[in-house]
């Protein structure tokens, strides 16, 4: 299978403290890893880093066969889009949805203007919003609709890498599922790589294929996700895996996780 991404060595330093150090990953296409590790551990910096919305000290980052260089290209910018865990943090409130949607379709040219709105009802209608919300701004909207919404404005550059920073983190455990199943939706019709970060292992459980350990700025593990919650090879991973109070387990609906009680 093909990569879609190559992480070398990347090193982040922030004074005297390593944020990242020698960090090397590969996302296979089309399928999605799972980055899990403690607050502060630098999974949402090696995120970052990926997105070019931090630069490296040091180290080479391969999308495809197209080094990503500091200035990137706008091919480049719009094949990684990113998915944060409130999605205030990319949805102007004062901005309808209409606005929000279009000028991301406008500014990368993926559509006429006289196209924009078939373009933001069809964005909409993937994440399973009635064409109806074009017209109201966030703060109208549910956190779980508006992580919908969010979802629709990453998508909405064609990308081919979305990267989900702790996207279901601030949702309820129904909600959460919700997420995660149109995530794993839009991932198999759209022929997407993922990079989904989270601390919650049952999340990791339902949307992973592989999983990667992350502690203090080091990458401790890669492995199957089967491999991971059954066999892990790093005593880290045994430990975060025995601090889950019940592990989670696959039903037989689709591959998600029961809810831990």
């Amino acid at each position: 299978m093909e990569l879609a991404l190559q992480v070398n060595n990347i090193t982040v330093r922030y004074g005297g403290f390593t944020a990242l150090d020698g960090i090397h990953l590969n996302l296979q296409q089309h399928t999605t890893l799972g980055l899990v590790g403690e607050s502060g551990s630098g999974k949402s910096t090696l995120a970052r880093v990926i997105a070019g919305l931090i630069t490296p000290d040091e180290g080479q980052l391969l999308l495809g066969t197209q080094e990503l260089h500091k200035k990137r290209s706008r091919g480049q910018r719009k094949s990684i889009q990113m998915i944060f865990q409130n999605p205030d943090a990319s949805l102007n409130p004062k901005h309808s949805i209409r606005q929000i949607l279009s000028e991301a379709l406008l500014f990368h040219r993926i559509v006429a203007r006289s196209e924009a709105e078939k373009r933001c009802k069809e964005l909409l209608a993937r994440v399973q919003l009635e064409a109806k919300a074009l017209d109201k701004y966030p703060h109208e909207f549910s956190g779980g609709q508006r992580q919908r919404i969010a979802i629709a404005r990453a998508l909405s550059v064609e990308p081919s890498l979305l990267i989900a920073d702790e996207p279901t983190s601030a949702l309820d455990v129904s909600v959460q599922l919700n997420v995660l199943e149109l995530l794993n939706t839009l991932k198999a019709e759209l022929h997407l790589t993922m990079l989904f970060i989270s601390h919650d292992l049952g999340v990791i459980h339902a949307i992973s294929d592989t999983v990667a350990v992350m502690k203090q700025g080091s990458l401790v593990e890669v492995s199957l996700k089967e491999q991971f919650f059954a066999r892990p090879e790093a005593a880290y991973s045994r430990e975060l895996l025995s601090a889950v109070p019940k592990m989670p387990k696959l039903n037989t609906s689709g591959g998600y996780y029961e809810p831990r009680t």
